[in-house]
C-alpha cells in the first residue's frame, strides 16, 4: 500500500493541473468552431 502512496505522492500535481488546462482550450478551440459553423456562424 505505501508503494501506491509513493506513487501519487511523487506526481506534481501542478504540472498535471497545466497540462489538463492545455488539452482542455486545446480540445475547445475546435468544438466552438464546430458549433458556430453548425449554427450558420452567427453567436
Amino acid at each position: 500500500m505505501d508503494g501506491i502512496l509513493e506513487i501519487f505522492g511523487g506526481i506534481n500535481w501542478i504540472v498535471v493541473a497545466q497540462l489538463s488546462a492545455v488539452g482542455a482550450i486545446t480540445i475547445a478551440g475546435p468544438i466552438v468552431i464546430f458549433i458556430l459553423a453548425f449554427r450558420g456562424g452567427d453567436l
